[in-house]
């Protein structure tokens, strides 16, 4: 979820509350990713590399777990989240170019929020916090201009549910003392506690038609909820693993620096080959361009934006 771009709470879009799109209801013998799906990790290219790990590690919270001179390996409790990748010789992101709106870190409980609010009031500048009925959430970009949400989910039992089952998400105020009050008396640690993740990756895209082309019909994500001109899908039932919007008006693939790359984990090699099969489908009715490369791990699909997602097994 996202604060609204202009600087009012509207889920980034003209609508207080999205509606879910006029679509056909996918067949049930359709194959879709498993419940188990998740996000793994994300990488961004950047050039000053020193500046923007400082960041990760002491606003967002993060380890370091592994650094040389080009590449910087962050997470939580031995496991990598982010990995930023030294790139001085490419141009910064253009204002047309389609990448990055945000990398969202899911943090396993309100009082860790709390704790994290803490560390970006004392270290950053907060551009936002919103209270999105199924999480709360905080908002801010990194040093080159990466937008970054840290947020907690509620329980799925809280998450609002329409009558089609769908998850319904608002845009409202945080209630920000409270999730203040919630932090440990202790006072704010300097690092995301255990449980951390990616819970979410949020692009912008050129086309939403065409997002849906390569992540509901190829990937096998299904969609959620909609609003305009931004599209929010998921797996197993969660409000969204991927978010897309066009309210910037992109229209150039991704060519700068921001984001390289992120992860679609699935939980065996079942999985992988069906998105693979479905894949071969987009590609050979001409849905959309779109590159799948073979991996050792998995394989690494290049949308039509220039956007790479890579899809493996198991965990890191």
């Amino acid at each position: 979820m996202d604060p609204n771009p202009s600087g009012t709470d509207a889920f980034n879009a003209p609508a207080t509350v999205l509606t879910r799109m006029d679509i056909d209801a996918p067949d049930p013998s359709d194959d879709r990713l498993p419940a188990e799906t998740r996000i793994g990790r994300a990488a961004l290219r950047v050039a000053d590399l020193d500046e923007t790990t400082a960041f990760y590690r002491d606003v967002v919270g993060l380890a370091v777990i592994d650094r040389d001179d080009d590449r910087a390996a962050l997470g939580v409790d031995g496991t990598t989240l982010l990995v930023l990748e030294r790139d001085s010789d490419r141009p910064e992101r253009g204002r047309t170019d389609a990448g990055l709106f945000h990398t969202a870190f899911r943090v396993p409980s309100r009082a860790a929020l709390g704790e994290a609010l803490a560390r970006v009031r004392d270290r950053w500048r907060l551009d936002g916090a919103s209270d999105h009925l199924v999480s709360e959430a905080l908002y801010l970009d990194d040093p080159e201009g990466n937008g970054v949400e840290i947020y907690r989910d509620r329980s799925r039992e809280e998450w609002p549910v329409a009558d089609d089952g769908t998850v319904q998400m608002a845009t409202e105020p945080l209630d920000v003392e409270g999730v203040v009050a919630a932090a440990d008396e202790s006072g704010p640690t300097d690092h995301a506690p255990p449980g951390t993740d990616v819970g979410h990756m949020h692009l912008e895209v050129t086309s939403l038609s065409a997002f849906e082309a390569v992540y509901v019909d190829g990937l096998g994500f299904e969609v959620g909820m909609t609003g305009p001109n931004v599209r929010f899908v998921a797996a197993g039932g969660y409000h969204h693993h991927l978010g897309a919007n066009t309210w910037q008006g992109r229209t150039t693939p991704s060519a700068g620096r921001g984001l390289a790359w992120f992860e679609v984990v699935v939980p065996d090699a079942a999985a992988l080959a069906a998105v693979r099969e479905r894949l071969d489908r987009v590609e050979a009715a001409g849905e959309v361009d779109l590159a799948v490369d073979e991996r050792d791990d998995g394989i690494a699909v290049t949308d039509a934006d220039g956007i790479e997602v890579r899809v493996r097994t198991g965990s890191e």
